[in-house]
């Protein structure tokens, strides 16, 4: 990942815009970010996904963990909304979400791509 290894850029605010971003594409169903970032967002919302398939407790305090507030909906309701999509997703084995390249970016010549749900 190309903006992993900057200076000013630690583990926790790497970590951070991750969660944020994650949060983001439960809320708003895609995003748009650089494409190094939407991969690894990627990650991190189909594992929580196939946590919400499994619907116990452990697995939504484990979600829980993860996910933070945004600016339409607290933690619970991206709870119950990443419950409803996993429901959506229950005979799938994966793939939840796609990366779309978008481009590059005007400003800094950055690559950017939509991460959304299939």
């Amino acid at each position: 990942m190309s903006y992993v290894n900057k200076k000013g850029k630690t583990t926790a605010s790497r970590l951070m815009i991750i969660r944020q971003q994650v949060s983001d594409v439960i809320s708003y169903g895609k995003i748009i970010t650089t494409k190094t970032k939407a991969k690894e967002t990627q990650k991190h919302v189909e594992k929580l996904i196939t946590l919400a398939k499994l619907g116990t407790l452990e697995a939504k305090r484990r979600i829980m963990s993860v996910i933070l507030d945004t600016k339409t909906a607290e933690r619970q309701k991206l709870l119950e909304k990443l419950l409803g999509i996993a429901k959506k997703y229950k005979d799938r084995q994966g793939g939840y979400t796609r990366v779309l390249n978008l481009g590059t970016r005007l400003g800094d010549n950055t690559e950017e791509a939509i991460i959304q749900f299939v």
